[in-house]
């Protein structure tokens, strides 16, 4: 899965006071900032990585080993291993089976509130991690709005979608796709939900995109796309790990194996990239 570290370029010199709340916010929420994201993991002997999803469409589990930091990304994926997911709710047990692109699938649909348990075994060794399906949430609003910088203006990306206010915290998992490509990717918890509501916000292209980097430019046209995914809190902490240049913690139980087990369903709002429409922000 492709690795980018998010950005902030946040700079003093604020004039407007309702500028410098949202700069504010940015920096709280940003501690952190289908196709697949490649983790990169620090150097160690190679290690089983397990990469597991849940949702109301069925599971897909991938099995690779760890990629050193400065190496290119090895996507093989590994089919030496039985993979069964258990719904400990209902005490039903069901087997994967590889498809044409080496991951363990099967149609079962997860059921938002079941416990479930993905147990892998490959080389002898047993993997197992459990995890409640979270109900997915929904997504409010997505915009652009420009905000002036002592440099240029910024694009500012904001989406606003549903937290449950009776629940505190609650974990999300918040990726960007431009034109269908990974752009950032963020873990986000409910510190920031307001009356039922939370807010992600990040910093994308400069106006003058000949100054800006190729890796955070947008063009007239693009589409930027915005997932939002519920996780535990187990999950959360893992993809922070991850953001500061940590493997993370250990989710599975046996021998050492990196990677997660994640039930739930997202849920996604795309918005077209016209900088001659977007509002400035006031």
């Amino acid at each position: 899965m492709i690795y980018k570290k998010l950005f902030c370029r946040l700079e003093l010199c604020i004039m407007n006071s309702e500028l410098c709340i949202l700069l504010s916010a940015l920096c709280i929420i940003l501690t952190s900032c289908e196709k697949n994201l490649d983790f990169k993991y620090h150097d160690i002997e190679p290690l089983t990585v397990i990469e597991g999803t849940l949702t109301s469409d069925g599971s897909k589990i991938g099995i690779t080993l760890t990629t050193p930091m400065d190496e290119p990304m090895d996507r093989n994926y590994l089919t030496d291993a039985s993979v069964v997911i258990t719904d400990l709710t209902d005490d039903v047990e069901y087997n994967l089976y590889t498809d044409d692109e080496g991951f363990f699938t099967d149609p079962t649909p997860g059921i938002p509130g079941h416990r479930y348990r993905l147990t892998v075994v490959r080389d002898g060794n047993e993997y197992a991690m459990e995890t409640t399906m979270y109900e997915a949430t929904e997504i409010v609003d997505a915009e652009f709005n420009w905000i002036s910088m002592p440099y240029d203006k910024v694009a500012v990306f904001q989406v606003r979608y549903l937290d449950n206010p009776a629940d505190t915290g609650d974990c999300y998992w918040v990726k960007l796709y431009r034109n269908g490509e990974i752009y950032s990717w963020q873990e986000q918890d409910d510190r920031t939900a307001s009356d039922g509501v939370n807010t992600f916000f990040t910093m994308t292209s400069r106006k003058d995109t000949e100054e800006e980097d190729d890796d955070e430019v947008l063009y007239d046209g693009d589409v930027m796309t915005v997932m939002v995914t519920p996780i535990s809190r187990e999950m959360h902490d893992y993809l922070e790990a991850l953001q500061n240049d940590s493997n993370g913690p250990f989710l599975f139980s046996g021998r050492r194996v990196l990677g997660y087990f994640l039930a739930s369903d997202p849920v996604s709002r795309s918005v077209t990239f016209h900088p001659d429409s977007i509002p400035e922000f006031k």
